[in-house]
């Protein structure tokens, strides 16, 4: 890559990690804030909200720091090549099932309403997180053991998994389970939500809680599934492009174009500052919660300057001196 290029992808690199840093600590605030988030399932958004946030903090950055100082190369033997690889792999995987079953959860209350509760217990949701992320760490760990292997990428600037004929099985498998599953999985209950969405559109519908019953409009099926829509195709185009140069570097033998290989990896990686607004944008109560500490914030900060302007005029009169009195 060219000295401007290699700039370019580590602004790009440095944006992702600030976005993604931003929108997770926003999200982890409204969840610690409001209470009536804090549902049996919580632990999941908590999980992906987490791994996309140590992504951000770590490894985005570490992709940038690489790019501008190239040509470092690290040893892919090395202790810190390999721990670098595992934390990009195990936070990535982390990330993808987790927010998987946070989509399933929400397809699971939207399609299975009268036995939701059942299905879907605190207990459950958390031997589903253990499950979720003893999965992500034997996953992980498999390159170590010789079932693939990890190594340092000059196109990428990061080390990751060994895109080569000889861990061809490693790949597939890694593949199809941990992200190319995951993210057509998401992108099913979507296209399903979707439908359920346009269908209720049509006529309108009347939803009712323990104190009375309202009318929802269609225009909101509607924004849910223009939403719904939109994070499919994000996900779509921050894992696809990855996908297609990973399986073509394993089963050609061949490296692809530098920059092809960049850009997929910068794409993949800034699906960790998109996580936290596909939680946001696709949950009304979500969407809810963050439009009313907004609200609030704005109404703080614009009460302060009436209060500033108050202070002033009193120090401004206090300081004043008092007239002297004339001649009698």
């Amino acid at each position: 890559m060219e000295a401007a290029l290699r700039t370019l992808y580590a602004a790009l690199m440095v944006l992702s990690a600030s976005a993604a840093v931003c929108g997770n600590l926003f999200i982890l605030t409204v969840l610690l804030l409001n209470k009536e988030l804090q549902s049996d399932t919580l632990c999941l958004t908590l999980s992906f909200s987490l791994s996309d946030l140590a992504t951000g903090l770590s490894v985005i950055p570490f992709g940038a720091y690489n790019s501008l100082s190239w040509p470092a190369v690290y040893p892919s033997q090395g202790v810190f090549c390999q721990g670098s690889g595992f934390i990009l792999l195990l936070l990535q995987a982390c990330s993808l099932q987790s927010l998987t079953w946070a989509t399933v959860d929400r397809f699971s209350a939207l399609c299975f309403a009268l036995s939701y509760r059942s299905m879907w217990t605190s207990r459950r949701s958390w031997v589903l997180l253990v499950l979720v992320w003893f999965f992500c760490l034997l996953n992980a760990t498999l390159p170590m053991l010789g079932f693939g292997s990890y190594a340092y990428s000059k196109s990428r600037f990061l080390c990751c998994v060994e895109f080569t004929p000889e861990n061809r099985r490693f790949v597939v498998l890694w593949v199809v389970v941990s992200v190319a599953g995951p993210v057509l999985t998401i992108c099913s209950l979507y296209a399903y939500m979707v439908h359920i969405a346009r269908k209720q559109a049509r006529k309108g519908t009347f939803v009712c809680n323990e104190l009375h019953c309202f009318h929802v409009p269609a225009n909101t099926y509607l924004r849910s599934s223009a939403v719904m829509a939109a994070t499919s195709a994000c996900l779509l185009v921050c894992w696809l492009p990855f996908i297609s140069v990973c399986l073509y570097e394993t089963f050609s033998g061949q490296q692809s174009p530098e920059a092809a290989a960049a850009l997929s990896t910068w794409l993949a990686l800034t699906s960790a500052a998109i996580n936290p607004w596909i939680i946001c944008m696709t949950q009304s109560r979500y969407r809810s919660a963050v439009h009313q500490r907004l609200s609030r914030f704005y109404q703080s900060c614009s009460g302060m300057v009436p209060r500033l302007h108050r202070s002033a005029s009193t120090s401004a009169t206090e300081t004043a001196p008092s007239p002297t009195p004339g001649p009698q």
